[in-house]
């Protein structure tokens, strides 16, 4: 039957309903689609403009982490013991004296060069001015008056000094005889250094280019200067040769006390070496750190030059270590089983400074400037318990007592936390969750230490002078380096001049048959070696005063 004129306009009306019904659904999941991708790109911008800021403050803004907050609410919960007792009650108000400030003594110039030679020059007159001018009588003297200071600054010299043998005959012996009898003058002292140089020329060398930070390129141009031509491959050889010989000792005897011992640290940087076997001149290799426990009273500083960042260095390095060990977040280190591990928690700051948004360093309400203030509130009670105890038991408890409360909060707060895939946030929240195991190590012992900052301060003498001579030529002189920076990093550390120092294990001359008790003595914490140092000191100034 076919169908009415009305009734095919019904048909035709739906079929149009639908199909309107079929365009505004693909309409709205067009508009849903595109509104998700819009939000994609928002986030990936926000992402993008978090990394230009990041890497703008890295480059230009102020590179401290430290923060001085007063956030009022939670966190004062954890200073309520000490806001009590801060204020008193009116009745003890009125008892208390406040006891009188002194201003801080101003140093004198005396004060600030003390132990250089000071050497008075007196201003005269002519011997025709010594007549009065009213009688013609003979002035006589009749003071001194102080007139000013100067600071002289004395070039360094070099000279060349040539040993001879005075030789003695037998006057009756040589007579009708085929053998005459002759004794030699014997030298009191062997030179064993490898090359021509004294053992104070190689030490200031070594002291310039790993203390100093000086290139040898420059340091050829300063015996140029001075009249020695003496070329940087000369130099290199005779720090490379002398260290093997007489470092490797001290530093091999450095690290058998550092593994007996129950603290340690570690650290690693970047360092290129361009004639490395099978390798690229481009190829990274490494430097490695490792040295005693923050507060240990005997320091100890070790490089060791690595072709890799692999975890094996480290385990075989520390092959034997059985106590705590401070490091960074690199995974490398969980080769190290017999070990406990304990993380930094200044690397836990960086990560949350770093999470921060321009212009929100002081929004409460950023999550990232949450979870720093409670790090911050964990470096100010270290710096108080450290100032007033030095037992490790004492430290230990105090710790537990006042730092696990604020932990237990971190962590509350950490569970609590999400954030944007890709953000500095969410790799934040990654690296103290991996590390978590880790962070609250520290609270076992009271000798190990809240941070990785004194190894990493260790290896900032390196880092420095690797902006200057940027690479080492072979993994020889990479060996060599590691040895020198190990000697005058370890004598910092003890608070021993580093280039008489060098000059004393110079002419000490360790070798590898000497005992570990006799290789003690010659360590710079020992108090004779101390005072030895000392005792050269204050010899070269009073020489440099003679010479005045």
């Amino acid at each position: 039957m076919a169908l009415s004129t009305k009734d095919r306009q019904m048909v035709e009306l739906k079929d149009t309903i639908l199909q309107l019904n079929n365009t505004i659904q693909a309409l709205h999941q067009d508009v849903a689609e595109a509104n998700r991708r819009e939000q994609e790109h928002i986030e990936r911008e926000r992402i993008l403009q978090e990394q230009i800021d990041y890497l703008t403050k890295k480059l230009f803004g102020k590179k401290s982490e430290k923060r001085n907050d007063d956030w009022p609410g939670q966190m004062d919960l954890f200073n309520e013991a000490e806001a009590t007792q801060q204020k008193p009650t009116p009745e003890e108000a009125e008892l208390i004296t406040v006891e009188q400030h002194t201003r801080k003594k101003k140093g004198t110039l005396k004060d600030r060069f003390k132990g250089i030679p000071v050497k008075k020059e007196y201003l005269d007159l002519p011997e025709e001015e010594k007549i009065c001018s009213v009688c013609g009588t003979t002035l006589e003297r009749i003071g001194e008056e102080y007139v000013r200071t100067e600071l002289h600054y004395i070039p360094a010299q070099i000279a060349v000094i040539e040993y001879y043998s005075i030789n003695y005959g037998c006057p009756q012996c040589k007579v009708g005889e085929e053998i005459p009898h002759i004794v030699k003058g014997k030298d009191s002292h062997p030179h064993m250094i490898h090359g021509m140089a004294s053992s104070s020329t190689l030490a200031w060398i070594m002291y310039q280019k790993y203390r100093n930070s000086m290139p040898l390129y420059r340091l050829e141009q300063e015996f140029m200067r001075m009249g020695a031509p003496i070329g940087r491959n000369t130099l290199a050889h005779w720090i490379i040769n002398n260290a093997k010989e007489f470092f490797t000792p001290m530093c091999d005897f450095f690290r058998r006390k550092l593994i007996n011992g129950r603290y340690a640290m570690a650290d690693e940087t970047p360092v290129q070496v361009l004639k490395e076997p099978e390798r690229r001149p481009e190829t990274k290799s490494f430097m490695w750190v490792f040295r005693s426990g923050e507060y240990e009273p005997e320091n100890i500083v070790l490089f060791h030059y690595s072709e890799t960042r692999a975890g094996e260095t480290a385990r075989e390095y520390l092959e034997g270590f059985q106590g705590y060990l401070m490091t960074d977040g690199y995974s490398g280190y969980n080769k190290l089983k017999n070990c406990i591990r304990t993380s930094c928690w200044a690397h836990v700051r960086r990560y949350l400074v770093d999470a921060i948004p321009k212009g929100k360093e002081n929004d409460h309400t950023v999550p990232a400037v949450q979870g720093l203030i409670y790090i911050q509130k964990l470096f100010d009670l270290e710096a108080k318990i450290h100032a007033k105890s030095t037992s490790y038991d004492v430290i230990k408890e105090e710790r537990l007592k006042k730092e696990m409360p604020i932990l237990e909060a971190f962590w509350e707060w950490l569970d609590k936390q999400t954030s944007v895939k890709g953000s500095r946030m969410e790799k934040a929240l990654i690296y103290i969750r991996n590390r978590k195991p880790f962070l609250e190590n520290y609270l076992q012992d009271g000798g190990c230490s809240f941070s990785n900052n004194t190894s990493e301060r260790s290896c900032k003498a390196f880092v420095t002078g690797r902006k200057n001579w940027l690479f080492a030529d072979t993994p020889k002189g990479a060996d060599a380096s590691a040895l020198v920076y190990s000697i005058v990093e370890t004598a910092r550390a003890n608070n021993v001049d580093v280039y008489y120092y060098l000059q004393y294990l110079l002419d000490m001359a360790p070798s590898a048959k000497m005992s570990d008790d006799e290789l003690e003595k010659l360590a710079p914490w020992q108090p004779d070696v101390k005072a030895e140092i000392q005792g050269r000191y204050e010899a070269h100034q009073k020489a440099i005063f003679d010479a005045m």
